[in-house]
């Protein structure tokens, strides 16, 4: 069974956990919870600082939550964060998403945020997915495609941000552009009864405008995506800082506006 190729292009900077600390099930997994009941048992891959876990461990309680990462310096977050919310239905470990340490049909529902676009086998992925979901059950993914990220004013340094962020992701083994890939991978991997959908997230508000800019300006100067732009030759500190500049400019603006697309899948094990 392959294991994880491909290097994790942001890493686990603040200004990257300012934005995963913002997902919710809510804002991130709508087109998943209609699936929940209480009493399932849920497997979040690539789990993060565990704010939708913990969402999804309310949803399903008393049914179990496992969040799975493949660092472990985030899950020490991770359950900070079902502390925080007393929730005793959640637990975390380590893991790789190509190669999971569990039986054949452990859970009623295998989520995945955001996920599939930073691994170096995504229908791998896929398949330990559905092999680890009980029959019957869901296999959820959702993942962002930044080559339809659109925004106005049309700052050309935010360009040169698209252009640069693709090629560095692809250069660590991922696929930036995930989202418009998800129902294919799907299907590669076995999938037939699959729903494919699409939502976004849009920052127009002021507070929306200056932490959207402000974190992306903070991670294209300071994140593990930052050093291995720079060390991998894609670009230099100097035209990162005038990249960060970019987005300062953009978020300024009064009239500043900015979507995220994702394409969804609910895939039926």
């Amino acid at each position: 069974m392959s294991k994880e190729t491909a290097v994790y292009t942001h890493g686990h900077h603040e200004s990257v956990l300012r934005s995963h600390r913002w997902r919710t099930a809510a804002n991130s997994a709508a087109y998943l919870i209609g699936e929940l009941r209480p009493g399932l048992d849920v497997l979040d891959v690539g789990c993060g600082p565990g704010t939708i876990t913990a969402d999804l461990a309310e949803l399903v309680a008393p049914g179990q939550v496992t969040g799975v990462d493949a660092a472990e310096d985030v899950l020490h977050q991770a359950r900070e964060t079902a502390a925080e919310r007393g929730l005793d239905n959640v637990h975390f470990a380590v893991a790789d998403v190509h190669a999971l340490d569990f039986p054949d049909d452990s859970f009623d529902v295998v989520h995945a945020h955001q996920v599939l676009q930073h691994v170096g086998d995504p229908v791998q992925a896929l398949r330990e997915m559905r092999r680890v979901c009980r029959p019957g059950g869901v296999v959820a993914a959702r993942d962002s495609d930044y080559g339809a990220f659109t925004w106005f004013p049309e700052v050309p340094a935010l360009d040169e941000w698209q252009e640069l962020y693709q090629r560095v992701a692809r250069a660590n083994g991922g696929e930036p552009d995930a989202g418009r890939r998800l129902l294919s991978w799907a299907r590669a991997a076995g999938f037939t009864d699959i729903t494919a959908t699409a939502a976004a997230w849009c920052f127009t508000a002021p507070d929306e405008r200056a932490w959207w800019s402000g974190l992306w300006a903070d991670r294209t100067t300071a994140s593990a995506y930052a050093k291995l732009a720079v060390d991998g030759g894609h670009t230099t500190a100097g035209q990162l800082a005038a990249i960060a500049d970019g987005w300062r400019e953009w978020g300024g603006r009064a009239d500043a506006w900015f979507m995220v697309p994702h394409g969804e899948l609910l895939c039926r094990a």
